[in-house]
């Protein structure tokens, strides 16, 4: 789920700040929210789709983002990569 930084979260989602934190809490079994600007550090686009990527590989399920559209894109090629979400399409060569 992708949200806007100032929308309300659900009251049993754990804000996580670092991906050690975001491991903690997923092997616990909470729903894990993320703001991949925080951890992007410089806070270009760039930087924050890739920390959104990294925070899904590690099993965020909650982003809050000025940019929902990218970083949508962004978590869900990593969930299929990470194979927790079919692709969009496949193909198959055969040569």
């Amino acid at each position: 789920m992708v949200f806007a930084p100032d929308e309300p979260g659900e009251p049993d989602w754990a804000e996580a700040h670092s991906i050690a934190e975001i491991e903690e809490l997923v092997r616990a079994g909470r729903t894990v929210a993320v703001t991949p600007a925080t951890l992007a550090g410089d806070g270009s686009e760039a930087a924050e789709l890739a920390a959104a990527s990294i925070c899904a590989w590690a099993g965020a399920r909650v982003f809050r983002t000025t940019r929902p559209a990218q970083v949508r894109l962004a978590v869900e090629m990593t969930e299929s990569l990470a194979g927790r979400r079919p692709p969009e399409l496949t193909r198959r060569g055969l040569a």
